[in-house]
């Protein structure tokens, strides 16, 4: 209502002059939120006439080289790939408050997550871009990246991680560590770790895109024993190739929604909320916190 006031302001004052002037002035109110996600970082802004889009210089603490990127809808695009915006998704994303339980899923909904799914999809599909990760992480090349990798540990585990997600990292470790105290399904959980695992530099499977494990910002929970249930789709459509996606939540190895909730509160997703789901895997990504209200 209020870009609407304004705009109407500026047409009446300027007569017959009517320029985009609102979208000059009104900037992506997601890019709030990223720079709430990432409050160290600097994030200069300004309206590219010629391209109709912003462009945003990063400026990443302990980083020297400045990165350009272009909003281009929500996925912060190098002005060489603007051309090609049908290869990426925004980076900001639909991450779900509940679990979507496979009973309650539509045919459309089946439908859907079997062609999202599918090898070819997967292979040449649109992706999330990583410019804007790379940025952030001094992950563009394996070379950059290495010297802010981090050992440390996660509930008795060693793991390596990006040195940005030590501390979140060891808050959640320790707000599980207090609710283990007081809940022995919690308890379980973590007497029942076999390994945390986190940074290791490879392309997902299936897939010609860089791992979030390549940046160090993912970890993997691995459970010593899984009592015949599943723990991630890939592994669980290599069984059962049609019916993978229907596998009941009562039979799916999850962490204690606690758990979840804890990872969450620092800024953490679950790979157990998306359609193909990984439910050993957390990922830091304080902005889809942010911008799904959790």
């Amino acid at each position: 209502m209020l870009r609407k006031l304004i705009f109407a302001l500026l047409t009446f004052a300027c007569g017959s002059l009517t320029f985009a002037f609102p979208f000059l002035f009104f900037e992506p109110p997601e890019l709030r939120i990223l720079e709430k996600a990432y409050p160290d970082i600097v994030f200069e802004k300004e309206f590219d006439k010629e391209k109709n889009d912003w462009k945003i210089l990063l400026k990443v603490p302990g980083i020297k080289e400045n990165k350009i990127l272009y909003w281009s809808e929500g996925r912060l695009l190098p002005e060489a790939e603007l051309k090609n915006t049908e290869k990426y998704w925004s980076i900001l994303y639909s991450y779900p408050k509940k679990l979507l339980d496979p009973a309650d899923m539509t045919e459309e909904q089946k439908e859907k997550l079997k062609n999202f799914s599918s090898r070819g999809n997967r292979r040449n599909g649109a992706g999330t871009p990583m410019f804007f990760f790379d940025a952030v992480y001094d992950s563009s090349s394996r070379a950059k990246l290495e010297p802010h990798i981090r050992r440390t540990t996660f509930l008795g585990k060693p793991v390596n991680v990006h040195e940005r997600i030590v501390e979140p990292l060891s808050r959640v470790e320790q707000k599980i560590k207090v609710s283990a105290a007081a809940d022995a399904g919690v308890k379980d959980f973590t007497d029942g770790i076999k390994s945390a695992d986190g940074y290791l530099w490879r392309i997902i499977d299936g897939t010609n895109r860089k791992s979030f494990h390549s940046l160090g910002i993912a970890v993997d929970i691995l459970p010593k024993r899984l009592g015949g249930k599943e723990i991630f789709w890939s592994w669980a459509r290599d069984k059962n190739p049609k019916g993978w996606m229907l596998t009941p939540l009562s039979k799916r190895w999850m962490p204690p929604q606690s758990v979840i909730e804890i990872f969450e509160s620092e800024g953490f997703v679950w790979g157990g909320k998306w359609g193909i789901w990984d439910n050993m895997h957390f990922e830091y990504h304080p902005e889809l916190i942010l911008f799904n209200g959790l």
